[in-house]
């Protein structure tokens, strides 16, 4: 049961968090081309969209690894706790400031015509931060400090 759940929570990461990664890094750059081309918010909207339904579909990474942290009997392991903080704060930041500065950034886009390049230059820098502490947990997952695994 322990490998299933593993496999689910790889495989929940991969198609949940992955797209949202990208979708949410190709934000900043398509909405400043949208502006300079004044092609328009469609580009922009799809990109927002797929962050807000796979971060729907993302809640299963957390419920799937807390899942297999405790089949395993790993949930009071300093890196899975470590991990854990991460990706709360990892949530954090796409809820908090990521999606809500998409949403922004499509209003003037679609209302305006234009957006300021500090606006999209601060998203990119949230972002960052976004896939940063994905890309700290992944590292976790695999490193797994102590790990009995001998990988």
């Amino acid at each position: 049961m322990t490998k299933f759940l593993l496999a689910l929570h790889v495989l929940a990461a991969i198609v949940a968090v992955g797209p949202v990664t990208v979708a949410a890094s190709m934000f900043p750059p398509a909405v400043r081309r949208a502006h300079e081309e004044a092609t328009g918010v469609g580009t922009v909207r799809l990109l927002h969209h797929i962050c807000r339904a796979y971060a729907a579909v993302g809640i299963a990474v957390p419920v799937l690894g807390i899942a297999t942290g405790a089949a395993m009997g790993v949930l009071g392991d300093a890196w899975l706790t470590a991990s854990m903080a991460l990706t709360a704060a990892a949530a954090g930041v796409l809820a908090a400031f990521v999606l809500p500065r998409q949403g922004e950034l499509i209003e003037e886009l679609a209302g305006q015509g234009s957006v300021e390049r500090r606006g999209t230059v601060q998203l990119a820098m949230f972002t960052g931060v976004f896939n940063l502490l994905w890309a700290t947990v992944t590292v976790l997952m695999i490193v797994r400090p102590g790990s009995t695994t001998g990988a």
